[in-house]
Formats: structure tokens, sequence, C-alpha cells
């Protein structure tokens, strides 16, 4: 069963003109962060869960995600795909315990009026060979989103889409899809040095 994420995931990312830093790589992350992720979705077929790292090497810029946006808006998702896949330095990486982790192509920070802080991410997520010669209907979802809540001592949660469909309508709202039946929640998410 598909379910419409809310819109507040991308809304954001592509709207937003909030404060972002150069694509400076930094020589060791300005962000990592570690998560205790549940999926408790249809998608799984049973529950999952298990600690996540998200490094962030530098955030991106305000014109990547004006790129980002006018993809969208001319081509739609394909071109979309096309421009996150485009964009030359990862923003960062994400990984589980034991694996080697996957890029993330496009990560924003936006203060909250709390002191505390919002970070959308966006990539073209993961596809294994088996998936890709199969063809099934989750190719239809070929972005992995993730959104993540801090308060003002970098303490949180947060939703990870693993499986997303992005589009726009007609009047350019942008419209996320989720494969599952919910996001694999991000519980105990917290900075670490």
């Amino acid at each position: 069963m598909r379910q419409k994420a809310p819109i507040f995931i991308l809304a954001i990312c592509f709207v937003t003109s909030g404060a972002a830093m150069g694509p400076v790589l930094a020589a060791k992350p300005i962000e990592r962060l570690t998560a205790f992720a549940v999926d408790m979705s249809n998608a799984a077929g049973r529950t999952r869960a298990g600690s996540i790292d998200i490094v962030i090497d530098r955030w991106s810029t305000d014109a990547e995600r004006d790129q980002l946006r006018a993809a969208l808006r001319e081509g739609g998702p394909d071109s979309l795909l096309r421009a996150l896949q485009k964009i030359k330095d990862p923003a960062g990486y994400i990984r589980s315990a034991g694996s080697i982790g996957y890029p993330l192509r496009f990560a924003r920070e936006i203060p909250t009026s709390d002191g505390g802080r919002r970070i959308i991410i966006a990539t073209d997520r993961p596809v294994s060979f088996l998936e890709a010669s199969n063809q099934p209907r989750t190719l239809d979802y070929p972005f992995m989103l993730i959104d993540v809540r801090l308060n003002a001592k970098g303490e949180g949660q947060g939703k990870l889409l693993p499986l997303a469909k992005i589009t726009a309508n007609e009047d350019h709202v942008v419209e996320i899809e989720n494969y599952a039946s919910e996001p694999v929640r991000l519980t105990e998410v917290k900075e670490t040095k």
C-alpha cells in the first residue's frame, strides 16, 4: 500500500532560502549524527531495527537547491533524478552497521525558532542488481529522503523514506509519495563528535 508522505519534507528543501554553507568540503565532517532506525512498514515484511550514522561533509548551496527545483518543475521526477546524480561533490553519506555507506547528494540545515535545527537530506537510492534486472515497481521510487529535527542540545528524531517518488503538480507544489506504508522512524538521534 502506498501512502503520500507529507509535502513538508522537500517543500522546505526546495523553497527555503535559509542559511547554507558554501561547497567547501570539510577536512573532517561538519555534522555527524547517530540514530536508531525502526522500520515497521509493509515494505520490510517484518519489523527491522538498527543503528545508522549520517555524516555531513558540506551543506548544499542555494545554487544546487535552485538547480534541483528547476529540474523538477521543468522536467519532472526523471529530470530531478538526473540533476541530483550530477551533483559533483556528495554532501555526505549514510551507513548502517557493517556497511561502507552510501553517498548523500543534497543536505540542508534550517534553523528553528526554538534554537534547534532541521536537516533535510535527499539522494538517489541504491538499486541492487536483482532489483534492476527484475524491474519491480520499486524502481518508480528512486529517491531516499531524510528529515531530522534536533533540539538546541543536538538531540531529536526524524524520518527516513528509503523508497520515495517526488513529483510537482500543475501549481508546482512538491508532492512526495512513500512506497512503504510508513516512513522508517529515526529515534534517539544525537550529534556525535
